[in-house]
Parts: C-alpha cells; structure tokens; sequence
C-alpha cells in the first residue's frame, strides 16, 4: 500500500500523489472509505489511476460519483473506462453537459479539431444524476456545494467544501482561464459574473483544473476580470465577443463621409 498524501484534510490530488502529471487535476475527495472523483481526465491514464486508488487503500466499490466538472475531452475521456472498471459509483455532471456525453460529441468536447491534426477518441457515456446550482455532494459526513460557474463553458461546475474551491478551469495561478471558443459554449460575460463571484466569495482555496493550487488572490482575480470585461469588445474573439467598438465607429464614418488622411 503507498502512504496518502493529502493536499488538505479529505482530499487528494491525483498528480500531486503519483509525482507526475497525468493531464488535468484529478481529485479525490474522501470521508472514512467512502470517496468521489472530480473529473478523470484522459482514458489512457484510467488503468494506472485506478490502480493508484486501490493502492492507496480506498475500496473501488465505494466510489460513490465520477464527477465531470464540464464536457471538454481532456476532463472527461476517460469516464466511460474508469465507470467499466469501478463497477459503482454514478457519472454526474451539469445538464448541459449530459447529451455532450451522452453522444460522445467530438467538436463539443474539442476531441476533433481537424485544422490541427488532431483526432481524438469521445467514448460516450451515460450521465446518471444531473446537478447544478446549489446542489449538494454527499460523500460521508462532507457536504459538497455545487456551482454553475459558466464562462469556459456552459457546463463549467466549481464545487465549494468549506474554505476549498474545486474552481474548474475558471481561473489558473499565472492569471490565465479556460479557453474561450464559440465551439463548446463560451460566454465572455458569463465568465466576468462567475470570476466576480469568485472573488466576492469568503474561499481561502483554488483547486484548479489545470495547474498548481493556489491561496485566493484578490488582486489577480481582479487583473483577469478587467482583461475578460475588455475581451467583450476585441474582435480576436469573433462570435463571443458582445461587440466590436471599431466596427460602430467606421459605420459612422462612412454615413458622415469621412475619408481616410
């Protein structure tokens, strides 16, 4: 059996305890035996963190919920294979999310981005339970209070326990977020909203998707909402953009007859 490395009381972060990283974050939240996943990440690594979870001497027939933090490839390929391997526990995750999964959409989930070669398998997989916003986890004496945060996507959850936020890929410590792409439900002013009320909360922890945790820092969070409430009015970001500044005044221009000098 290998020794538990919990990062804070009750969980424990995939990467942090195999020593290297699997992809996204994969945390194991845990009271007594009984125990949920938050996101799984690719398929190809289900086998080794199935078999890390056994050996860190957590029944596999107590996985209580494989949970999919939003829809995105990289978070959720590897749901079908790990709910095949468990034989227990249920997958959940947000409506909007269910059918993504259901179907094993590739654009959706960015598994298929042929522009750049790449190809990726989507095996579907059947949503059990459907939560959102201020559902409640269970797993033993915890209880888990779900977020609808969306932004990144439409289906981004962030789940609070005590002082710790599982954020999603809300916001990273460099400042960075989630990709902001028409393609799987971005939505520029849904994502200042859901940082704001990130940063109006009382949270002393960010458990990110992606990336180190990090202690809440106000004044990053404020720096990104400013760069995100300026990306509404930026072209580079087409459709999810609310609109385009330039694009009124050159309307004026040419009514007013304004030539170029």
């Amino acid at each position: 059996m290998y020794e538990r490395k919990p990062v804070f009381p009750h969980v424990i972060e995939m990467n942090y305890q195999a020593g290297h990283v699997f992809g996204c974050n994969i945390f194991l939240v845990f009271d007594g035996n009984e125990w949920i996943l938050i996101d799984i990440g690719y398929e190809e690594s289900v086998d080794e963190i199935v078999e890390l979870i056994r050996q860190l001497d957590f029944p596999l027939s107590n996985c209580k919920t494989l949970v999919a933090t939003h829809a995105d490839v990289d978070h959720i390929q590897g749901l079908a294979k790990a709910k095949q391997l468990l034989r227990s526990g249920t997958v959940v995750s947000h409506p909007l999310a269910a059918e993504t999964l259901r179907k094993g959409d590739k654009i959706r989930t960015f598994a298929e981005i042929d522009a750049q070669g790449i190809h990726m398998e989507m095996p579907p997989v059947e949503v059990e339970q459907l939560i959102g916003e201020g559902d409640i986890l269970k797993v033993g004496s915890l209880q888990i209070e779900v977020w609808h945060t969306p932004g990144h996507t439409d289906s981004q959850l962030a789940f609070r326990l005590n002082d710790l936020l599982f954020s999603g890929d809300n916001i990273y410590r460099d400042g960075c977020v989630g990709a902001i792409d028409a393609h799987h439900g971005s939505n520029i002013p849904a994502f200042v909203e859901s940082l704001q009320r990130i940063r109006s909360s009382d949270v002393q922890w960010l458990l990110p998707s992606h990336g180190p945790i990090f202690r809440k820092d106000d004044d990053l969070l404020d720096q990104t909402i400013k760069r995100l409430e300026n990306y509404q009015h930026l072209a580079d970001f087409g459709t999810c953009a609310v609109d385009w500044p330039l694009a009124d005044e050159w309307e004026r221009e040419v009514a007013e007859g304004k030539m170029p000098r």
